[in-house]
């Protein structure tokens, strides 16, 4: 199913309820998830929306702009990261191409698509991002938020480190399927925690499921421009009344925990969960723990 915003279409999918939430049998409520930086639909782990569609809840998920089978914007080229790292540290102005408001819009586009008026949203990583501009932006629609392993976006925030971010932009040596999966599985590995990894064939299925999906690297980099822009999201967030739990693991090596303590302090009545030892990602030993903390809040 698609949405539509402004020119752009945004692929989305709807995972009703296995039971309902009351004696009508409507589910409790809608949940969106947010997807980070340049992952799909397809990466919210299975036995998450499970889940939480085993409690009465309805779960949509959906492709960011640039990712999936959502509008690409390849014709468009890719910007010039170190340029406009530069010029924000000199203070000079930087415009990418869209802006994370204009992807909370979106987010707001699938909503409208599945006839809701209010959801609790979920986002991960960038997609936390994207759902505190929601907040911001369009707070009668939001029940509830939840910012997973996300940042504030303040500009005295620890980052992640150069070695890691150039692994992640890294280009493929040979453009194969083969060396598009290895170069993915190696920046996952560096994502991971040592003490949470899933299995390694599983992760390899799920990257080759993704790159045949739909492989636009530029995205990638065109939604971190995005990212990188949104210099002016941290002042707001104390005008965010939504209820919100900030959830982030110490051993985040992308966004660093402070990034989500910032968050959490930001945002006034704002729940926090630490875990321990988990590193940028969510992998299906910790789903069970985040899961139950989440159908807690939603609830």
């Amino acid at each position: 199913m698609r949405a539509h915003n402004n020119g752009v279409w945004l692929e989305y999918e709807v995972h009703p309820a296995r039971h309902g939430g009351d004696e009508s049998g409507e589910p409790r409520a809608s949940i969106l998830l947010i997807m980070g930086l340049g992952l799909q639909l397809i990466s919210w782990p299975q036995s998450l929306i499970n889940g939480l569609t085993q409690a009465g809840f309805q779960v949509i998920t959906f492709d960011n702009r640039d990712v999936g089978l959502s509008t690409i914007f390849d014709h468009e080229g890719v910007p010039n990261l170190l340029w406009q790292s530069l010029k924000q540290k000199m203070g000079l102005h930087v415009k990418p191409l869209y802006s994370l408001e204009d992807m909370a819009m979106d987010a707001e586009a699938v909503l409208d698509a599945c006839g809701i008026d209010q959801a609790h949203v979920l986002g991960m990583s960038m997609g936390g991002m994207i759902a505190q501009r929601l907040a911001i932006h369009s707070p009668h629609r939001l029940r509830s938020m939840v910012s997973l392993m996300s940042s504030s976006g303040a500009k005295d925030l620890p980052g992640p480190q150069t070695e890691l971010l150039e692994r992640m932009f890294a280009s493929p040596q040979e453009q194969t399927l083969d060396a598009y999966v290895t170069q993915a599985l190696g920046v996952f590995d560096a994502l991971a925690s040592p003490d949470f990894r899933d299995d390694i064939n599983s992760m390899r299925e799920r990257v080759v499921k993704a790159i045949e999906r739909s492989y636009h690297p530029g995205g990638v980099i065109r939604q971190m421009s995005a990212v990188m822009a949104d210099s002016a999201r941290a002042p707001l967030l104390h005008t965010i009344k939504t209820p919100t739990l900030v959830i982030h693991g110490l051993a985040d090596p992308l966004v660093p925990i402070a990034c989500g303590i910032d968050t959490a302090k930001r945002i006034p009545g704002a729940q926090w969960m630490e875990i321990k030892n988990m590193a940028h990602d969510l992998p299906q030993c910790l789903v069970p723990l985040v899961q139950a903390r989440l159908i807690e809040f939603f609830q």
